[in-house]
């Protein structure tokens, strides 16, 4: 007796959690199906982030692992520095902006220094990296780098030390990342990140998410958000139009690299 397709679903799901990959004609075979029609359940299942689709099956959605920064920015998504460009468009004279540690928020750094301006800014942040990253930042501003406890994975710290001096300061504006995103929010593997993340969107009166295109329809580990606690997501390439929709209909505005070349051509 054949089973209906939410619960054929759920029993892929189980199936995933048994053996780390599954072919489309075993489980057609094993479901009494069509191979269109597992092939229609698992690209369901891939956009909702819940399993990672590949070529004749699926594999398990890894949410709770992540490679270190340092291999994260040498397998980047090509032109990942225009997501700091852009970012960067949106600071403003005289603000106070909270930057996340990532290997996609750091490409914020080298252009805060392109757009000074002649008001002092003030950059409060836990990554080394964006340090780094802000050597010609211009005298006047500030540059307040974060305590806690250091984690070399990512080279940022983290930690009660870290959110304690988070919650000293008010900021116009905060740069977060994230290890994906999903219609029920936004998700990252790093629980100790996902905890700052938190503090500066809480201190912040805008939150904008910087996250390359392959970050969409993925859930990892822990929630850190809803979607309608952001202000703007910034990324490369234009998502899906089930995406831009849904974005739409939650009042998130959408900045990609891909219609800024657009409206200048």
């Amino acid at each position: 007796m054949r089973i209906g397709k939410k619960q054929r679903q759920q029993s892929i799901l189980q199936e995933l959690k048994l053996h780390p990959h599954v072919r489309v004609a075993t489980l057609a075979e094993r479901f009494d199906v069509a191979t269109e029609t597992i092939r229609r359940d698992l690209d369901a299942l891939s956009e909702d982030g819940l399993i990672k689709r590949e070529f004749g099956g699926a594999s398990a959605q890894p949410m709770g692992h992540q490679p270190d920064l340092i291999e994260r920015q040498s397998t980047a998504v090509a032109g990942l520095d225009r997501i700091g460009m852009l970012a960067a468009n949106l600071v403003r004279p005289g603000d106070v902006v909270m930057i996340d540690a990532g290997s996609t928020v750091a490409q914020l750094a080298p252009y805060l220094a392109v757009n000074g301006g002649t008001q002092a800014r003030t950059f409060i942040t836990n990554c080394y990296v964006v340090v780094h990253g802000m050597g010609d930042m211009p005298d006047r501003d500030d540059v307040v780098m974060c305590p806690g406890v250091f984690d070399v994975r990512e080279n940022a710290v983290y930690g009660s030390d870290t959110i304690d001096f988070l919650r000293r300061f008010h900021a116009n504006i905060a740069f977060i990342g994230a290890s994906g995103v999903s219609w029920p929010g936004f998700s990252d593997v790093n629980r100790r990140a996902v905890a700052v993340k938190r503090s500066m969107m809480e201190r912040s009166d805008e939150t904008w998410l910087m996250v390359d295109h392959t970050k969409f329809d993925q859930r990892y580990l822990e929630n850190v958000a809803p979607i309608e606690a952001l202000t703007g997501i910034i990324t490369d390439l234009v998502p899906s139009q089930k995406t831009i929709s849904q974005l739409q209909r939650a009042g998130i505005k959408l900045v990609t690299w891909q219609d800024a070349q657009t409206k200048i051509a």
